[in-house]
């Protein structure tokens, strides 16, 4: 994905993984996640979550997931979430595979999950 800290697999995620599925609160998907962090008034956060929404309805298997920034601060903290939107993609065993900042293009989410799935 496009975006100003998209490294794939981000340095220090590995203490996170186990426990981060559990910490969204919300059920994984059967082949990949889209985490979404959002703030109430980023306007490229509305914009993120259509597109991502959109994703999770094309791909089977693939869940889209909003998180709120400032309401889960603990969780951007240990994540290195530094801005928003901030998008992460999850395997299916909830590992980060893949992370961005800044509003995606459809194509790059598409191109992003094959690392996922």
């Amino acid at each position: 994905m496009r975006g100003s800290d998209d490294t794939g697999r981000a340095e220090g995620d590995g203490a996170v993984r186990t426990g981060l599925a559990a910490e969204l609160g919300a059920g994984l998907g059967e082949r990949a996640t889209l985490v979404q962090f959002s703030s109430a008034f980023c306007a490229p956060c509305r914009a993120t979550r259509r597109v991502l929404g959109e994703v999770a309805g094309m791909v089977p298997g693939v869940t889209h997931v909003e998180i709120d920034a400032e309401a889960r601060l603990g969780l951007v903290r240990r994540l290195g979430i530094e801005r928003t939107p901030t998008v992460l993609v999850l395997d299916a065993d909830g590992r980060v595979v893949r992370r961005a900042a800044g509003q995606p293009r459809k194509a790059d989410v598409i191109a992003a999950l094959g690392a996922a799935l």
